[in-house]
C-alpha cells in the first residue's frame, strides 16, 4: 500500500500508467477516474461545512501547488485531480486526494 499522506508534490510528475492509476485508485475510498482525472463528491450536513471543507483544501493545494477542479454545492463537493503538465495523471494527483481524504476526517 502506497502511503500518500507522507509524501509531497513534486514539480516534474509523470503520467501514470492505466494499470498503476487502478491500483492506486484500489487503496482509497470513493475515488474514482473518469475523463482524465480522479475524482471524488465530498458530502457535508450543510453550506458551512462545505465552505470549511473548501477553504482547507485550497490551503492544502496551495501548499502542495498542485490543484482540483472543484464544483461547489450546498451540500457537497465534487474534487477532480490530474495534472496537466503531465498529460495525464501523476503520483500529485494520488498524493492530494488522500490529504483530501484526511481533511474530511480532521474536520469531521
Amino acid at each position: 500500500m502506497t502511503d500518500f499522506l507522507a509524501q509531497k508534490c513534486q514539480a516534474r510528475a509523470s503520467a501514470m500508467s492505466q494499470d498503476a492509476i487502478r491500483n492506486h485508485l484500489a487503496q482509497m475510498s470513493g475515488w474514482r477516474h473518469t475523463d482524465g482525472a480522479i475524482e471524488k463528491r465530498f458530502a457535508f450536513k450543510g453550506w458551512l461545512e462545505t465552505v470549511a471543507f473548501v477553504d482547507a483544501l485550497a490551503w492544502m493545494c496551495h501548499v502542495e501547488d498542485h490543484h482540483p477542479d472543484l464544483a461547489v454545492r450546498f451540500d457537497h463537493c465534487v474534487v477532480r485531480f490530474s495534472t496537466h503538465s503531465a498529460g495525464g495523471i501523476s503520483a500529485n494527483d494520488f498524493i492530494c486526494a488522500a490529504k483530501a481524504d484526511a481533511l474530511v476526517a480532521f474536520l469531521g
